[in-house]
């Protein structure tokens, strides 16, 4: 049974569980009302009570107010909602309620928060969410971000995302990773950031990676690099890459 709330001293009380403050008074709460809250209160409030609230009082939600949201909660949030969490609340979600964001509701968070993400955070984050990440958004994934996404989010990502992708991003990727970006994804990142590639991650690539690069990533390719080719790999040049190697290239090529 849910009980009946109600306003004394400036505070939101309930009998036993909130959950039947109307509407149009759920909205009116002020920041201190809301503060007032305890999260089991939080926790009962009705989906369509939440979404009532005002962008600048949902960010004044306590990280404990936050955490006690229910999936239902979460999935409920507008996207503005979403967007006005502060970096403390994102970040006092738990995995289970970050899931359930919307991939619309993902997009609007700006990239400072985006990168305040704990590292199991991102790595819960789901295939679709991955994919719904804005370019800025991706870019803004802090390295240890960027190395503890897992090969399916890897497969995930688009190949604009991975065209936006920082060369300290693309470093911190382990050879695990590396070998699950789509040939789409690799041919997308610049000559400049394939250059970057360590010795390790490029002796990884598959031969299917290899035959995929452009020629000017191809050319692109350090000596150190193209030393660090792999026989299979060597073979699995194609002759437009093999004619767009330089000299260099050609004399370290064990």
């Amino acid at each position: 049974m849910r009980a009946a709330w109600y306003l004394k001293n400036g505070e939101a009380k309930d009998v036993m569980l909130l959950g039947d403050l109307p509407k149009p008074q759920a909205a009116a709460l002020t920041t201190a009302q809301i503060a007032s809250l305890t999260t089991a209160q939080v926790a009962a409030m009705e989906t369509r009570d939440l979404v009532s609230i005002t962008t600048g009082r949902i960010s004044a939600l306590t990280t404990d107010q936050t955490a006690a949201l229910t999936t239902d909660q979460i999935v409920a949030l507008s996207a503005d909602q979403v967007a006005a969490l502060s970096t403390a609340e994102l970040v006092a979600l738990g995995t289970a309620q970050l899931v359930k964001l919307e991939t619309g509701d993902l997009a609007a968070i700006t990239t400072g928060r985006i990168s305040a993400l704990t590292t199991a955070q991102a790595a819960a984050l789901t295939t679709d969410q991955i994919a719904a990440l804005t370019t800025a958004q991706a870019a803004a994934l802090k390295t240890a971000q960027a190395a503890a996404l897992t090969t399916a989010q890897i497969v995930a990502l688009t190949t604009d995302q991975a065209a936006a992708l920082t060369t300290a991003q693309i470093a911190s990727l382990s050879t695990a990773q590396l070998v699950k970006l789509e040939t789409a994804d690799l041919v997308a990142i610049t000559t400049g950031r394939i250059s970057a590639l360590t010795t390790d991650q490029v002796a990884a690539l598959t031969t299917a990676q290899v035959a995929a690069l452009t020629t000017a990533q191809a050319a692109a390719l350090t000596t150190s690099q193209a030393a660090a080719l792999t026989t299979a790999q060597v073979v699995a040049l194609t002759t437009a890459q093999a004619a767009a190697l330089t000299t260099a290239q050609i004399a370290s090529l064990t």
